[in-house]
């Protein structure tokens, strides 16, 4: 047992101390500006981690969590800060990337982007496991620093409607004939349809056929099962049924999706995100824009509403087929086409004014080094990374002449250390 006084946070939500020696001590459940007495828990050459027993001195941005399995539960990270400590600490971390990693400075922080806190996640991949000594099957997300699945009844941070169902699914996992072959269960909520997808490591009997359809039809859910990859998802009861969707009101869209694409977890804040990305964008009639990592369309078809020329570019030939079908399903010229972008070929698409790129978490290096010196004269990037941003940002601003106008974060996953923002690069 140690006293720690914490003076930060870091990017996974955790505390940052030192201790007597000066050492670096990461401490799970501390704040900022907190005094607390921390377990060790693990010892290396250049940092030790800790954890909270007790607050001797509390932060004014500490609360107490309100979900009854926080302690346990690895779903959320910092439940014990509230909103604005929260978003506070990944604006700052977002700044300190920047300076730390791409050596460049942010002429202009924009404003945090918040959301709802609660009922937000439209999207979840829940851990499943038989468990004779729990009573049965356990339904939820994995214990914290275990592979354990954590026992629980709900989870707040799903929409109501969703976290009502783990019960139903713990006892319809134990009736079933492979509940020890079937390790999750992936959740996709659209505007108007509930997706749950069941990864089936071996085929189900008549019974589990029976048993599936029977807690579909009551819980009003579509059951969809998965005994492959991603692609081998495929809809298994009710037959039809509608498909998923979500809508951008703003810019009239309607984008359909299946539950296994990639769409943003918080329907709520990627409309607040697709609406500033437009703002710092502008695109207008007569322009070309490429979309680079496109996706099914998020921003795409955003962007074919203002009357620009846009040509969406994604790896996947998935993905490309489903955009195509968004653009027709909204009337919208708009091109997408699949393509590598870790090997970037811009000869195909010609020159574009404006570019927005949304990568994955590992960013986007080598389409930033590839960018010619011509064009374009604007980027919008939006990033899930803020160390893989800060790195591009270094390449953009010190070797391509692009200065960066503008930054700020965007609070998609509330209550935990994931760091979404979007940056303005102009020349």
């Amino acid at each position: 047992m140690v006293e720690l006084n914490v003076h930060a946070l870091d990017a996974g939500g955790h505390g940052i101390a030192r201790n007597s020696e000066g050492k670096v001590v990461f401490v799970e459940g501390a704040l900022g500006g907190e005094t607390v007495e921390a377990q060790l828990l693990r010892s290396k050459p250049k940092f030790d981690t800790a954890r909270t027993v007790r607050v001797i001195r509390e932060s004014s941005g500490r609360r107490e969590p309100p979900c009854p399995y926080y302690d346990n539960c690895g779903g959320c990270a910092i439940q014990h800060a509230d909103s604005r400590t929260q978003v506070a600490a990944k604006q700052r971390w977002l700044e300190d990337c920047f300076e730390r990693i791409g050596k460049v400075d942010v002429e202009c922080m924009l404003p945090p982007i918040y959301g709802e806190e609660w009922g937000y996640r439209r999207r979840a991949r829940l851990s499943v496991r038989y468990v004779e000594k729990k009573g049965g099957a356990l339904v939820g997300f994995r214990e914290r620093r275990s592979t354990f699945v954590t026992d629980i009844q709900g989870c707040i941070v799903l929409p109501p409607h969703v976290s009502a169902l783990i019960p139903a699914l713990r006892e319809l996992v134990g009736r079933l004939s492979i509940r020890e072959r079937m390790p999750q269960i992936e959740v996709a909520v659209g505007d108007e349809a509930v997706v749950l997808v069941f990864r089936n490591l071996q085929p189900l009997t008549p019974q589990d056929e029976a048993l599936l359809r029977a807690f579909a039809d009551r819980a009003s859910v579509q059951v969809w099962l998965q005994p492959r990859g991603p692609d081998s998802a495929a809809l298994f009861h009710p037959v039809p049924a509608p498909g998923l969707f979500y809508s951008l009101p703003e810019f009239g869209l309607r984008i359909a999706f299946r539950p296994t694409d990639f769409t943003q977890v918080n329907h709520a804040v990627n409309r607040l995100l697709v609406s500033r990305a437009m703002r710092l964008l502008d695109p207008r009639p007569g322009e070309r824009i490429g979309d680079l990592f496109c996706g099914i369309g998020n921003f795409t078809l955003p962007i074919a509403t203002r009357g620009a020329q846009v040509i969406g570019i994604e790896g996947s030939a998935a993905l490309v087929d489903q955009g195509r079908r968004n653009a027709a399903a909204n009337g919208l010229v708009a091109q997408f086409e699949a393509g590598n972008l870790f090997e970037p070929n811009f000869a195909p698409y010609g020159a574009f004014d404006k570019l927005l790129i949304d990568p994955p978490r590992g960013g986007a290096s080598e389409l930033a080094k590839a960018l010619p010196e011509a064009w374009p004269r604007r980027i919008v990037y939006v990033s899930c990374d803020a160390a893989t941003l800060a790195r591009d940002a270094g390449v953009l601003v010190n070797t391509k002449g692009f200065r960066l106008a503008a930054a700020g974060v965007v609070n998609m996953f509330p209550h935990t250390a994931h760091v979404e923002s979007v940056a303005l690069f102009e020349r």
